[in-house]
């Protein structure tokens, strides 16, 4: 099953896609935001249509602590008014610390800084979707 994760940020929207298999997780692209969400919300449903997704994975922000702070309820605000925006399923899924791993891929690969902020936003949308796989794999989704 082919699967697009977002990371919803405050300026860009991070997308990754899985394989057909589910099983590997690829920045896609990343999304400017508009002026209001019904304009990101086509976009995002845009990429599902392109690449065929059956299910939408978004990032959620939760606090260290685990716990649902301000960051993750707008998240979920925003997850309600997406779920009604994409033809396929919507699931939320623990986003801690997939910006920082991603800014240290990157900065490992010897990107500089104006070269990450370009792509950084994908590609916690891809850390983020692998966690989501393949913690489906091992049963934890």
């Amino acid at each position: 099953m082919r699967v697009v994760g977002v990371d919803l940020g405050s300026r860009r929207i991070g997308v990754a896609v899985s394989d057909p298999s589910g099983t590997l997780a690829t920045p896609y692209t990343v999304i400017r935001r508009g002026r209001d969400h019904v304009v990101d919300h086509e976009a995002i449903a845009a990429a599902v249509a392109e690449t065929g997704a059956q299910l939408v994975v978004v990032g959620l922000p939760l606090a260290l602590s685990g716990r649902v702070e301000i960051a993750a309820r707008r998240v979920l605000d925003e997850v309600e008014e997406l779920t009604a925006a994409v033809p396929v399923p919507v699931e939320c899924h623990d986003e801690r610390l997939t910006t920082a791993s991603a800014e240290r891929s990157l900065r490992s690969a010897g990107m500089d800084g104006v070269a990450r902020r370009r792509v950084v936003d994908q590609v916690a949308a891809a850390v983020l979707l692998q966690s989501w796989l393949d913690g489906r794999r091992e049963g934890r989704t």
